[in-house]
């Protein structure tokens, strides 16, 4: 008798052990967050915000080279029939207009990079906020980033794309 008491409690404790492994296994998910970026009317825009400030750059830096080619070109033609120290001196001013456009194109790009990350910044917040959100309400405790190059290797369990998407107020296009 003793023996089968002894049997069912370590069966109890077996069976209660197990149970509680399947119910601390954690719910996945998974979201390709690039997809729901390009989906996102907010980013569209932002996108077009940077378009503008990028031709802006492109434009004055184009400028810039071209008054620099024209430059070349006059002081190569006009090199032979003026005196050396002109000669000098326009390879100075040469040196010094090709140095304003490399640090004109070192400034623009770090200025132009600080801008995106601005503008996207809110954008990527309010989508981590929506994923949070979705996610919670559907008991998931992880989602995984399923974008290309995000290291997921199977992304087989729920999508929450199209639940991020109507949280966000986009709809499931």
């Amino acid at each position: 008798m003793m023996k089968q008491l002894k049997s069912l409690l370590i069966a109890a404790l077996l069976f209660v052990g197990i149970n509680e492994t399947v119910q601390a296994q954690a719910k996945v998910a998974h979201i390709n967050v690039s997809d729901l970026m390009a989906a996102s009317p907010e980013m569209k825009a932002a996108q077009t915000q940077l378009e503008k400030v990028t031709k802006t750059y492109d434009t004055e830096y184009n400028t810039m080279v071209e008054e620099f080619r024209k430059k070349v070109a006059q002081y190569e033609k006009e090199a032979s029939t003026v005196k050396d120290d002109v000669n000098e001196a326009r390879g100075k001013e040469v040196q010094d207009m090709q140095k304003r456009i490399q640090d004109y194109q070192q400034t623009a790009s770090k200025e132009l990079q600080e801008k995106q990350e601005a503008i996207y910044k809110p954008i990527l917040e309010k989508s981590r906020a929506a994923i949070q959100k979705v996610a919670k309400a559907k008991g998931y405790q992880y989602v995984l980033d399923s974008s290309s190059g995000s290291g997921v290797l199977l992304a087989d369990g729920p999508d929450l794309l199209a639940d991020v998407k109507k949280e966000l107020g986009f709809g499931a296009k």
